[in-house]
This record gives C-alpha cells, sequence and structure tokens, in this order.
C-alpha cells in the first residue's frame, strides 16, 4: 500500500510539473543580451540591424529552453489539428536599440519551428538574418520529398507584418520541384515548376494575382504551415 501510494504521489507531481510549465514574459528592457536571455533558456542564433529606420543597430533573438517538455503544436490548422510532442520549447524576441539600452518590440513562442519538428534531416530552422530593414527566418526539412521556408518581416504601423516568403518542395533524388515566391507587399505569387537541377531558363514560371484577405503578423500568425492562403495551399 505505502508502495501505491508513493507512486501515486510521484505521478501527480510529474503530472503537475509538466501542466506547470508557461513560457516567461521577457524583460523590457536591458543593456545587453545577457540580460536578456531568462533563466533555464540559452540563445541559439541572432541578428542585429536596423529595423526600425533611427540608424541604430536592433536585436532579433531566438531562444531555446533547456529542457524538453510535452508541447502541443499545430500542423495545417490550429483549430483541428494538435500534435504532442516532446520538445524544447523556442521563443522569438525582436529588441529597439535606444540610446543606452535594449527595448522589447515583441515577443513570439510559437513561430520558431523545434529541434524535432524537420524529419530526418533534423533541427528545421536554419538562419536568422537583417537586411534592408527586415528580418528573415529560414527553415528546412523532411525525408525524400524536402521542403525550405522563408519569412521576412518588416515593422509596419507597429506592428510585424509579414511581407515576403518564400515556400519549395523538391524531391532529393529526382529533382522535381515547386518553388512559390509570394509578395505581400505588390500581392503576387511567382510560382517555378520543373527541377532543382535545372538552371532556371528550363522550369516553367508563372505570376499571378495573390488573392488573401488582409497581411498576416508575429501576433496572428501562430507557426509555419498553418495559414491556408488558398484552398489546401498552406504557408
Amino acid at each position: 500500500m505505502k508502495w501505491l501510494i508513493f507512486f501515486l504521489l510521484l505521478w501527480v507531481n510529474n503530472s503537475s510539473f509538466a501542466q506547470k510549465f508557461s513560457f516567461p514574459k521577457l524583460i523590457t528592457q536591458g543593456k545587453s543580451v545577457t540580460q536578456l536571455i531568462p533563466k533555464n533558456w540559452k540563445l541559439i542564433d541572432s541578428a542585429s540591424g536596423d529595423l526600425n529606420h533611427d540608424h541604430h543597430d536592433d536585436l532579433v533573438l531566438v531562444l531555446e529552453f533547456n529542457n524538453a517538455i510535452d508541447e502541443d503544436r499545430a500542423y495545417g490548422n490550429y483549430e483541428i489539428e494538435l500534435i504532442t510532442e516532446r520538445q524544447k520549447p523556442r521563443m522569438l524576441a525582436v529588441y529597439f536599440k535606444e540610446e543606452k539600452s535594449y527595448r522589447l518590440s515583441v515577443q513570439n513562442n510559437d513561430f520558431v519551428l523545434r529541434s524535432e519538428e524537420g524529419g530526418k534531416m533534423g533541427d528545421p530552422f536554419k538562419s536568422l538574418r537583417i537586411d534592408s530593414n527586415k528580418f528573415t527566418l529560414s527553415f528546412e526539412g523532411g525525408n525524400d520529398w524536402r521542403w525550405k521556408l522563408n519569412y521576412e518581416f518588416a515593422y509596419q504601423q507597429k506592428e510585424w507584418t509579414l511581407v515576403a516568403a518564400n515556400n519549395v518542395y523538391y524531391h532529393k533524388d529526382s529533382g522535381e520541384m515547386v518553388d512559390k515566391q509570394y509578395d505581400f507587399v505588390d500581392r503576387t505569387i511567382n510560382t517555378v515548376i520543373g527541377s532543382i537541377f535545372n538552371r532556371n531558363i528550363l522550369n516553367y514560371q508563372e505570376k499571378d494575382i495573390l488573392l488573401f484577405g488582409s497581411r498576416r503578423t508575429l501576433n496572428d500568425f501562430k507557426k509555419p504551415w498553418t495559414w491556408e492562403i488558398t484552398k489546401d495551399n498552406y504557408l
């Protein structure tokens, strides 16, 4: 009986620990990158450059929790398909550089893909960069059929708006490929169909109007693959 009680208490404690996990609220201001990283988290990538046109080098950080937890993640649609995976949560943070410190502009706990979400290719997070007052997140994954995703965000009207994206889907052996390039400013989509082994002139290209209701921001675009732009076409 004592052993039964012990295991029941252990199970309750473990369940309580799993339920208690919550993302920390990042500090709103700090003088160094070290000060911006919360306890039990580590920096896995960063980029610096001017994002709000004030000629100061701002910061974009990708952070990862030190321990793996059971985390519900969406695939296709947050409302109908959630999959629980054991992995380390990640956060994206953007800080504006001011006179003597960095000020938090946005914190996103969902958008950066986790290390277990890339299939056989391993960690799908590939790069973070800042260029022309925008920051870009790049992901890559898959098995025989592979994918590449690039998302470009800009600070517009006090929101981090998705202004461009690129979605490449290809077979590693045959080279069969579909490359979709989205421009959410000009509202166009350029589709390239062909082979990754051919030069661009040998591939078929088609440019069309991109129809969507409104541009997505980091506050409402929860995770890659969850925005159904057109029927069965996810970004």
